[in-house]
């Protein structure tokens, strides 16, 4: 199996001053749940190299096994410094896609031509996608075959309303990831926040949060071992 994994590369929140990025742990729990697997993982950005890193994220009462078992890998800190540049690769030579989250991908990845056209094409030639979190938000102008969103009328969920409202972000993020996946006619569900929750409609599969990232990599194996 060959996974790969697309990070954002966006590491401005908003107009605050502060910084963003992806969330640690949904790299690093589904990293170990492929890896574990016996998966060949190969990480992307839309820049290359080094992702920025949400600092939030690397605070202690965010930290996991996962977490503390990257940060001790050599291995996987240097696939991570040197992420390959989105642009330059397709969906041909991987068996599956992956999106972490942080809120970064709001910004670059949801506009971003390359990784749309990587999960239409990924969809398309009949391989699975996943997205956890706000990642899901990279879905926006994703396309059918028909030319319909691609979460038209397929079981989605995502980052809630509430949870941003939780992390008061509400009014920063340039879009709700809730509200978007509704409005582009997906048929949204969830359960309560911060709990684990994941789902699969087909070969798209999302997970609501950070505590779902190991849920919805562990479907994303199960798609591909199905």
């Amino acid at each position: 199996m060959n996974i790969l994994m697309v990070l954002t590369s966006h590491d401005q929140l908003g107009d605050t001053g502060a910084k963003t990025g992806f969330w640690l742990e949904e790299l690093a729990a589904p990293y170990y749940v492929f890896k574990d697997a016996g998966a060949t993982v190969t990480l992307a950005s839309p820049k290359g190299g080094q992702p920025p890193l949400d600092p939030k994220s690397s605070d202690p009462g965010f930290q996991t096994d996962a977490t503390h078992r990257f940060e001790a890998d050599a291995a996987a800190k240097q696939a991570l410094a040197t992420t390959r540049i989105l642009a330059e690769v397709g969906h041909e030579g991987f068996d599956a896609v992956f999106y972490p989250g942080g809120h970064g991908p709001l910004w670059d990845l949801a506009n971003d031509a390359n990784s749309i056209r990587l999960i239409e094409t990924t969809v398309a030639a009949g391989k699975p996608v996943a997205l956890v979190c706000h990642a899901p938000g990279v879905l926006r102008d994703v396309k059918a075959a028909d030319g319909t969103p691609l979460v038209q009328g397929r079981a989605v969920t995502g980052f809630t309303n509430s949870e941003e409202e939780a992390v008061g972000l509400t009014t920063v993020v340039p879009f709700l990831v809730e509200d978007m996946l509704t409005a582009k006619g997906g048929v949204y569900s969830k359960i309560g926040d911060w709990q684990p929750y994941a789902v699969q409609d087909g070969l798209l599969i999302t997970g609501q949060n950070p505590a779902s990232s190991e849920k919805t990599a562990e479907l994303l194996l199960a798609a591909l071992r199905g």
